[in-house]
């Protein structure tokens, strides 16, 4: 019983210090650690090393994808190639499903795209299909929210999944996490989307909500501000050639050997290496830049995306240590046998995901800390085949979006943009999150009843 309050009041000091004392997340993951080690009785002298090979651990599987993806993204929001790719969508797709449209749009946008900045990104877009298809701007608002989120939580190179991947030992299975979280990441997407269904005939009703009709106009003035946007096949290819390569990687090494074990074999199996891949990526990602100046715009680029990534790094190498603080211990048996006594299995990771972000409101956080916190445990609750870690992802993927509201940073990107009052974003947006973590969490459920 003492190691569980122990831990107990290890993640009791994590959600208290992020959410309460605002506290950065990656020191705050570092004291936990020293807490953790501390607490259960680890040797002094072995504290300090397990904490830093916990840390560079991850990160050299994992750090250089995280970086590289980062920065691919970043290219491809200062490009226009967001937009571009949901133009892309509403001519394939028509005005005939305006939730529809606008949700697969924030679904492929935001695998390269982080969802605060995909929102913010397409708003002007999401306001002017909204007023030219005579649909409620809150549905619409909330289509775009869901469907960014969706794959925000579960595809990789969007480094939440990633640095959970990493934790629970998936680093070279990359594809068969992006196969299964496409998927899954779909269900969420229509979830969502179906609950922004019930605000078609709900206007807005926040400060500044008047003022929506009066701002048809500023996508002619993004578009304008971005130049020529880049062509369709310039802009999917940074992303997607990247995914299908390692997808193909993936495939290639089945134990069966489908493509046999020479030539094309090794070929693919050294392309779907997610850093040679996402490598590949970045040199398509060449062709997005637009100033005469190539070498300094590439340069600016690359400084933009390494800040965005610095902050993840951290957050993902504490959540390493954290976790190899707790594999050191013996709470992993001992939370295993009696959870596998309990038969919460698969809940686990969900329950756990969940209560960490709604407390917390990071889904970064809540990824990389629930994946640190239940690899020990893996083997225990009967989680520990190839199949069963990548569910695991899924199921804290699923928690890592229940909920966002008033704590979350996209709940309020969401909620300004929209011009929603608090009272209806968290009736629109909140709600929604927690329908899709739950029909996510219900679907990977079913998945493992027929995968394990």
């Amino acid at each position: 019983m003492g190691l569980i309050l122990i831990l107990l009041g290890v993640i009791a000091f994590i959600v208290v210090a992020t959410s309460k004392f605002k506290l950065h997340p990656f020191l705050t993951l570092i004291l936990a650690s020293f807490i953790a080690a501390f607490a259960y009785g680890l040797p002094s002298q072995e504290i300090a090393k397990t904490i830093t090979n916990g840390f560079g651990g991850i990160l050299g599987y994992i750090g250089l994808v995280i970086v590289l993806g980062t920065i691919i993204g970043t290219i491809l929001e200062k490009s226009g190639a967001a937009i571009t790719m949901a133009e892309v969508v509403i001519k394939l797709f028509g005005q005939r499903f305006p939730t529809l449209t606008m949700s697969i749009i924030g679904y492929l946008v935001s695998i390269p795209v982080f969802c605060d900045s995909g929102f913010v990104i397409l708003n002007s877009l999401k306001q002017s299909m909204a007023h030219r298809m005579k649909v409620s701007n809150v549905a619409m608002s909330v289509a775009l929210a869901t469907g960014l989120y969706a794959t925000h939580t579960f595809v990789p190179p969007t480094p939440g999944p990633i640095a959970a991947a990493g934790n629970l030992g998936l680093e070279s299975q990359l594809g068969l996490v992006i196969a299964v979280g496409v998927f899954v990441a779909a269900i969420a997407a229509f979830a969502g989307m179906l609950w922004a269904n019930r605000f078609k005939n709900e206007e807005p009703d926040g400060e500044g909500a008047e003022e929506l009709t009066q701002q048809l106009d500023q996508l002619d003035d993004l578009k304008n501000a971005y130049g020529k946007l880049p062509s369709p096949a310039k802009a999917f290819a940074p992303i997607f050639v990247p995914i299908a390569l390692i997808c193909l990687g993936s495939i290639a090494s089945f134990p069966s050997k489908p493509l046999g074990e020479e030539g094309i074999f090794s070929l693919l199996v050294f392309l779907g290496q997610p850093v040679n891949a996402l490598m590949i990526g970045l040199l398509l990602s060449l062709s997005l830049l637009k100033s005469d100046k190539k070498i300094a715009e590439f340069s600016e680029r690359i400084s933009q995306g390494l800040v965005v990534a610095a902050p993840i790094l951290l957050i993902t190498g504490a959540g390493g240590a954290f976790g190899a603080v707790l594999k050191a211990t013996e709470i992993g048996a001992f939370l295993g046998s009696s959870l596998s006594a309990l038969g919460v299995g698969i809940f686990m990771p969900f329950i756990v995901a969940s209560a960490l972000k709604s407390a917390q409101g990071s889904s970064t956080v809540a990824l990389v800390a629930t994946s640190a916190l239940v690899a020990p445990l893996l083997g225990d609750i009967g989680l520990d085949s190839e199949m069963g870690r990548v569910l695991t992802v899924m199921a804290i993927g699923a928690g890592a979006m229940t909920v966002s509201h008033a704590n979350d940073s996209f709940f309020w990107v969401v909620t300004q943009f929209s011009r929603m009052s608090v009272k209806q974003a968290y009736r629109a947006q909140t709600a929604a999150t927690l329908i899709q973590g739950v029909t996510a969490m219900i679907t990977v459920y079913l998945l493992s009843l027929f995968l394990l």
